[in-house]
């Protein structure tokens, strides 16, 4: 098998890895975590694609990504430290409690 291709399998593992632990954890944190690891693994294939590819489109649009992941992060452990000051926990089945 050549390098691209485990690459790819590669970048799909670590996708599938974030979407389940998005979907099976209700530990914010570990969700964006998560999420995180779907970003990555994002990147990973662009980056193996403009490989392949000999472009370097692929690179720019993953420093895009990381600005995107970047600003995530930082907007979503602000709004974990609201919730945890309001709630006492970071759970997300207590934020329910936000909507009225």
């Amino acid at each position: 098998m050549e390098t691209g291709t485990l690459l790819h399998l590669l970048s799909a593992y670590l996708f599938c890895m974030g979407l389940l632990t998005l979907l099976l954890r209700r530990n914010t944190i570990v969700m964006l975590m998560g999420i995180e690891l779907m970003l990555n693994a994002i990147n990973l294939s662009f980056v193996t694609f403009a490989h392949e590819l000999q472009q370097v489109s692929g690179q720019l649009q993953v420093f895009f990504v990381i600005t995107i992941a970047a600003a995530e992060s930082a907007v979503g452990l602000s709004i974990l430290v609201n919730v945890y000051r309001n709630f006492g926990s970071i759970k997300t089945n207590l934020t329910t409690r936000m909507r009225g």
